[in-house]
């Protein structure tokens, strides 16, 4: 490819809407453009990556027994209120009538329809296991899209479903899914960490994440270096102690002027955090929940959100916490009977807290769990933070950020139950079939190899999915010798099977290497009169920063090694 001739321009500015990373460099390398709020149209050279991406996506799901198909966009809304998924997507479902008035919906994803074929064309044990794919677009309805092709509100994703007899059967599937997973970031030069995820509107049992660790990741990854155990933030744990030789003392009212918070109560009474219960009201479906929580830990929403099954949870207003006779800053779940009560399980590792009284500047001494108060739940439904215990050894937990590349989920059979997905076993008996689920995002996956790889220069693709291989920049392009040189080499080297982008432009050498490296193609090629003098070329790799001389007679061998050489370092990276 000719650069003259190549659709989309660099630019030297950055963009003023672009705030990630790899939203700013995929604009100015002329890779993607905006048509709506997160809505891309990918431009010749990123389309050459997302296509790598998904060839090696694609081989390694049909080594794993997968069968690729295609499942429409479009689908009817009907499907959805079947599994109740309508909700739980809420508004993030695009929804849509066509001139006949039926509700259609544009999929965000392919569970219901996959699981309504497979009833039409599974009846056996002996039709199982199937594992099905298809490479399709999505859409969901983001109520911020942001960071470029990180959040976005259409995407291109592989979804593949897995279908199985028993658990066992789900299991192998979900392990070699795993390791397919795995396969594919190693094959594009992209480490991975895996980690416990929560399944969020997918639903399901088990779940883990593939993060790609990074500075600028809007996930948090909790993990303790002793043990291995990892866990995105939404799902991580943590050991939150216990207190000992504490009998339960008598319950005893104690006046509190002017102390309303934790922080206050605890320096009035002149006690720790820990000794103190914390009161947080949420509204879940718009039913009035109390939540009860030690008060040295924070309230993780996303635990709270699973253990309510709740499709829509926010914080309670004022107005809706006063209505309900509660008094705000000496909340009490002490006598309370008509709200729900919620409670961490560090309510159940300590004795005598210090409670609110549910009157003004008042406060409960000795407060025990379950003498003084009862909770419809007890579970754990804490933020877990580097620096405290890990919930398997014992270890400090650490913390990183990364981005989800990611996520896999054992659905089990809410789906197939739902929508009618049966099998008749050896004996006769007809049971619902066992599902798992496998995404990967593959425009995110793009967005975040640059995230992971670039400097102040631009980007650095990893070898493997670079859109090209060889950057062929020739210095005085307008010189006779060094046009003649330069076709030539462009076309042995194609013939030879190399990816070459040739910038045959007439400009200055500053502005051909700032494009070079801006671009991030893993190997420079420059020729000039200077090097034309000794029948040589300069090759430079976008990570290096000095270039070496190579004779022309001896290009090819080395060009094999250096890219052998950047293979091999994303796949050991």
């Amino acid at each position: 490819m000719r650069l003259s001739k190549l659709f989309g321009k660099t630019q030297r500015e950055i963009p003023a809407e672009a705030e990630t990373t790899s939203h700013q460099l995929l604009l100015r390398a002329g890779m993607i453009a905006q048509v709506a709020a997160g809505v891309y149209s990918y431009l010749p050279l990123a389309w050459r990556v997302l296509k790598k991406i998904e060839n090696i996506i694609r081989e390694e799901m049909d080594a794993a027994g997968g069968q690729e198909l295609m499942m429409p966009v479009l689908q009817p809304l009907e499907l959805w209120q079947e599994t109740g998924r309508d909700q739980a997507f809420g508004k993030g479902l695009f929804k849509l009538c066509d001139r006949r008035d039926r509700n259609l919906c544009l999929g965000p994803t392919h569970e219901e329809v996959i699981t309504k074929l497979v009833s039409q064309y599974v009846q056996s044990y002996r039709d199982l296991p199937l594992r099905l794919y298809q490479i399709q677009t999505k859409f969901r309805d983001e109520p911020r899209p942001r960071a470029g092709l990180l959040r976005v509100r259409e995407f291109t994703m592989k979804d593949l479903y897995s279908f199985d007899t028993d658990e066992e059967g789900l299991s192998r599937s979900y392990n070699r899914m795993l390791e397919a997973y795995q396969n594919i970031y190693a094959r594009c030069g992209l480490p991975t960490l895996l980690v416990e995820a929560d399944s969020g509107a997918i639903g399901g049992k088990d779940s883990h994440e593939f993060m790609l660790v990074t500075e600028t990741g809007e996930d948090e990854v909790i993990y303790c270096p002793e043990c291995r155990y990892s866990a995105n933030a939404e799902k991580a744990q943590s050991i939150k102690g216990e207190a000992h030789d504490k009998k339960p003392l008598p319950l005893e009212e104690v006046k509190t002027p002017g102390a309303a918070t934790i922080e206050e109560v605890s320096g009035f009474l002149k006690i720790a955090p820990e000794d103190t219960l914390k009161a947080v009201f949420y509204a879940a479906d718009n039913e009035l929940i109390f939540v009860v929580i030690r008060g040295d830990l924070e309230v993780n929403e996303i635990k709270l959100k699973n253990a309510l099954k709740c499709y829509q949870l926010r914080l309670a207003t004022e107005a809706e916490v006063s209505g309900a006779g509660i008094v705000a800053g000496a909340a009490s779940p002490v006598g309370l009977s008509n709200i729900k009560v919620v409670a961490d399980d560090s309510v159940t590792l300590g004795a005598n807290f210090v409670a609110g009284a549910n009157k003004p500047e008042t406060h409960l001494k000795n407060v025990n769990y379950p003498r003084d108060f009862t909770a419809a739940i007890v579970t754990d439904i804490a933020k877990a933070h580097a620096g405290e215990s890990c919930p398997r050894c014992g270890g400090k937990l650490l913390s990183a950020h990364g981005i989800e590349v990611g996520h896999i989920f054992k659905l089990g059979t809410f789906l197939s139950q739902k929508l009618g997905a049966y099998f008749t076993d050896p004996d006769g008996v007809s049971r619902p079939i066992i599902m798992g689920c496998y995404g990967i995002g593959l425009g995110r996956l793009l967005a975040a190899a640059i995230e992971q790889n670039h400097d102040d220069k631009g980007i650095i693709w990893p070898a493997p999915i670079a859109p090209y291989q060889l950057h062929l920049c020739p210095l005085f392009f307008d010189n006779p010798e060094v046009a003649a040189a330069t076709e030539k080499l462009y076309n042995e080297l194609t013939e030879a099977g190399w990816e070459v982008l040739l910038d045959d432009r007439i400009e200055s050498p500053g502005v051909k290497f700032n494009d070079a490296d801006l671009l991030g193609i893993p190997v420079r090629i420059t020729i000039s009169p200077r090097t034309l003098e000794k029948d040589s070329v300069e090759l430079k790799r976008r990570t290096e920063k000095k270039a070496e001389v190579v004779t022309l007679a001896d290009l090819e061998v080395r060009l094999k090694e250096l890219m052998a050489g950047e293979s091999l370092k994303t796949a050991v990276d």
